[in-house]
């Protein structure tokens, strides 16, 4: 059972105050008329309170105390962009049922596991109360809520129309997780076999093929170069494998900091991405399709076009594509149309191009962007299925390779003594 204690704080309180009577969270435990135990999770000023709510409430209190702190710090996993997007979803339906905002966020904060998510949005929901925007409280956490997040709801605070806004915040924020988590399985499926396979044949390396090359130094014959070769290579393996161990997780944590910390890398990366075949494709098709959806939902929701533009820049995925955005956007600041600005910068295609032309003209520019994030989305998702089908036999071939490679150059001194023999 969940009881939740409303907050009563003054318009005129200022956020020192406010902060002063943050709420504390206690954990209760008690008996109802029926004499039948219960238990829960309330946030309230101080314990005598929350057993007075409880006794109204027709539960009598027999123990109420304050939740343990973790020891460490702060406890909990990281905030993902899936969290955000469930938390859109859900204070959008409840905005639109008329629950007012600071106790949406309050019921979704005590119902929340994730420690971190929870103290977030406690605070969120404080700064409401002491009378900053919503737009404002969000703002202190930039990573959760990115500069798109906080412009939508900028502009349906401004309009009047903050529900509708989260509601479609909430749906897009759905479907861009939906289609990245396709992109990212369809990837991960080769790469974790490949891993695999290659852990398989190191460990082949360390231990199997020393135990066949002391049975193979009884035979008195030259060993075929490519069992020499595998004898050779098993030798190094087992000499400095805690080099080259070092050596790998040294170059992957490496390049992981200066891809984060070097614009030049990423753009490199990004770039070469785009030309690998088929997944380059893919790629291409996905920043169109996360270009056109979230420039329709800033343009739908009042933002004007070149902000939006700005906006829109860092939602593409690509600093190739984020490039390009932000000349369109300069190119439009000085008076071009949007459709010459994006046949300037070479990377959509020209039906693309088209149709925001059409949308330009018919005044309808958000209806065709969202028809082209629709086709494009689909596009993505078709490839993505196809390239996983396409990458099975692939993948198969590869561990064939790797590993019976090694077992055919472990048995061919076997075959050349017996042809011997």
């Amino acid at each position: 059972m969940a009881v939740t204690a409303s907050r009563a704080v003054k318009p005129n309180t200022p956020k020192s105050t406010a902060r002063k009577s943050e709420m504390e969270l206690f954990v209760w435990s008690g008996t109802d008329k029926r004499g039948q135990k219960m238990k829960g999770e309330t946030s309230a000023k101080n314990a005598n309170l929350l057993k007075a709510q409880l006794r109204q409430q027709g539960i009598n209190p027999t123990l109420v105390k304050p939740k343990p702190k973790p020891l460490f710090g702060k406890a909990g996993s990281k905030i993902t962009s899936r969290d955000i997007a469930n938390f859109s979803r859900q204070i959008a339906t409840m905005m639109q049922s008329g629950v007012p905002i600071v106790t949406a966020i309050e019921i979704l904060a005590n119902g929340q596991k994730n420690p971190r998510m929870k103290a977030m949005l406690d605070d969120i929901g404080a700064e409401i109360s002491g009378g900053s925007p919503f737009s404002d409280a969000l703002a202190k956490y930039p990573v959760q809520f990115d500069s798109l997040f906080q412009n939508l709801v900028r502009a349906g605070e401004g309009a009047g129309v903050l529900d509708t806004v989260l509601d479609t915040v909430a749906s897009y924020k759905e479907r861009t997780e939906s289609l990245k988590a396709k992109i990212k399985k369809a990837l991960f499926y080769p790469i974790a076999i490949i891993a695999v396979a290659v852990l398989v044949s190191a460990i082949l390396l360390i231990f199997v093929v020393p135990q066949f090359e002391a049975t193979f130094a009884g035979f008195g014959a030259d060993l075929p170069a490519f069992t020499r070769m595998l004898v050779n290579l098993s030798e190094f393996m087992v000499a400095y494998w805690w080099m080259m161990l070092l050596v790998a997780i040294g170059t992957f944590v490496g390049l992981g900091f200066a891809y984060r910390r070097s614009t030049a890398l990423q753009r490199l990366v990004d770039r070469a991405i785009l030309k690998v075949p088929v997944i380059g494709n893919i790629m291409h098709e996905a920043a169109i399709a996360r270009f056109a959806r979230t420039l329709a939902l800033t343009f739908k929701s009042g933002v004007p076009l070149v902000e939006a533009l700005e906006t829109v820049a860092g939602a593409t995925g690509n600093i190739v594509y984020e490039d390009a955005v932000l000349k369109i956007r300069d190119d439009i600041a000085v008076g071009y149309q949007m459709h010459l600005a994006m046949a300037q910068v070479n990377l959509f295609p020209h039906m693309v191009t088209q149709m925001v032309a059409i949308g330009e003209e018919a005044g309808a520019l958000d209806t065709m962007l969202f028809k082209v994030a629709e086709f494009y989305e689909e596009e993505v998702e078709n490839k993505v299925d196809a390239l996983a089908s396409l990458l099975e036999p692939f993948v198969m071939v590869i561990i064939g390779v790797l590993v019976g490679s090694m077992v055919i150059g472990m048995y061919l001194p076997i075959f050349k003594l017996a042809a011997t023999v």
